[in-house]
């Protein structure tokens, strides 16, 4: 890849609150004191940087939702009311799009269940965010959060949902493209019924996890991982498209913060899965990487080195 045709990433995740605590240390107090204008800037400072995608983590978390809801009771106490609408109000601005989220761990379930109000929990939650922001033509989509753990395949749960669901996301909103990012993505089996799966899921793009930041998966196996998923994505008719993890864990993995990698292992980690992929997300800009002068700084003061490096990587 020559230095006149960088390899950009162009879509990050975003959280009004992490859902691990301890995952979102050093941004979380930040982000609960963003003021709507905050959060509007920060939206800028991505746009800034190239990336063009914003998918929304959760509208909901712990049964609070993160914006004016009729549907949940309680709510997050943030200083912006919206920042739902403060984020798709600066996205069309920008002409950025940006993924909904259409869920996330607002039901004290598992990532999928099969408790009996589950799914309707989900379709009742859509519905009241179709109706309140379904106007702005930032809202280019839904990202279900709702994950299951790729062994060899989706799980039988996971088939039986997210279908179900996306199905019902087509009604609501027919014109809105529909978005999920498995994991399990070193675990992929390539076989005639993984084909089958992906193109029963009834989503329009998958973002899979490279796995990196976490440690499951190591730079070196990324070639072979993502060759295997193009193979068969070309074969289910069904764009791929990559999550690629721009942290490092500050302890042990799972138990401790989230700390912006260094740009050498990202610059691999790019390198390597974009021959094989559409678009290019992270996770993410979001607390990982930060304009040094920001108003909306959120994160470790490292995320100002990141952000620095990152730059110059694209300029140079």
């Amino acid at each position: 890849m020559s230095a006149m045709a960088p390899i950009r990433i162009t879509g990050t995740w975003m959280d009004f609150q992490h859902q691990n605590s301890h995952d979102g240390l050093y941004w979380n107090d930040q982000t609960r004191a963003f003021s709507c204008d905050q959060w509007q800037k920060h939206v800028n400072d991505i746009h800034e940087i190239g990336m063009d995608t914003i998918v929304l983590m959760s509208s909901a978390l712990d049964d609070k939702a993160f914006y004016p809801s009729k549907f949940l009771s309680e709510r997050w106490d943030l200083t912006c009311g919206d920042p739902v609408n403060a984020v798709l109000e600066a996205a069309q601005l920008n002409g950025q799009k940006v993924f909904v989220s259409a869920g996330f761990y607002g039901h004290h379930t598992e990532e999928t269940s099969s408790a009996p109000d589950y799914l309707e929990w989900h379709k009742c939650l859509t519905v009241e965010l179709w109706s309140r922001y379904g106007k702005h033509t930032s809202f280019f989509g839904w990202y279900i959060p709702n994950e299951a753990e790729i062994e060899g395949h989706f799980s039988d749960g996971y088939m039986k949902f997210t279908p179900q669901f996306a199905a019902h996301l087509r009604g609501l909103s027919p014109d809105r493209k529909i978005l999920i990012a498995p994991y399990g993505t070193n675990k992929v089996a390539e076989t005639d019924r993984f084909v089958e799966q992906i193109q029963a899921l009834g989503v329009d793009f998958v973002a899979y996890q490279d796995e990196v930041g976490v440690r499951k998966t190591k730079v070196e196996q990324l070639d072979e991982i993502y060759s295997r998923l193009r193979r068969l994505h070309d074969k289910a008719g069904i764009p791929l498209w990559a999550d690629v993890e721009i942290f490092e864990f500050e302890g042990e993995v799972y138990k401790s913060p989230l700390l912006p990698a260094t740009i050498a292992r990202i610059q691999k980690q790019l390198n390597t899965i974009s021959p094989y992929v559409e678009k290019l997300l992270c996770y993410q800009f979001h607390g990982l990487m930060n304009p040094p002068d920001s108003p909306a700084f959120c994160g470790h003061p490292d995320s100002a080195r990141l952000w620095r490096e990152y730059v110059d990587w694209q300029n140079s």
